[in-house]
């Protein structure tokens, strides 16, 4: 009976340390997956490297960017945030506050 009760502290840390640091991180890697993995042509985004373009194709495991003028791949990996989803060719109307209607053609 002694012996279970001075392996009590350490099983509530090991409880712990998983609930406060191995799951959530869990829970961020599956996200940026799932991210990664529902990437579309025209989608605004940034790498890791901090590179910001527009998704002109994917490939199995790459993915090439339009910067300006250029077209560069880069392994799917190595895109960090989708900033916008797909909007290269529409117009997007927006409403400012004293309700007058902007569009935009981007």
């Amino acid at each position: 009976m002694g012996s279970i009760v001075t392996f009590i502290p350490i099983i509530l840390m090991i409880v712990l340390f998983y609930f406060l640091l191995i799951r959530p991180q869990q829970k961020r890697q599956k996200e940026v997956q799932n991210m990664q993995s529902s990437l579309a042509k025209g989608d605004k985004i940034i790498t890791i490297g901090g590179l910001h373009g527009i998704v002109e194709a994917i490939e199995d495991g790459t993915v090439i960017l339009k910067c300006g003028n250029s077209k560069l791949t880069f392994d799917r990996n190595a895109v960090r945030t989708v900033l916008e989803k797909g909007t290269s060719n529409s117009v997007v109307t927006e409403t400012i506050s004293d309700d007058t209607e902007v569009e935009d053609n981007k």
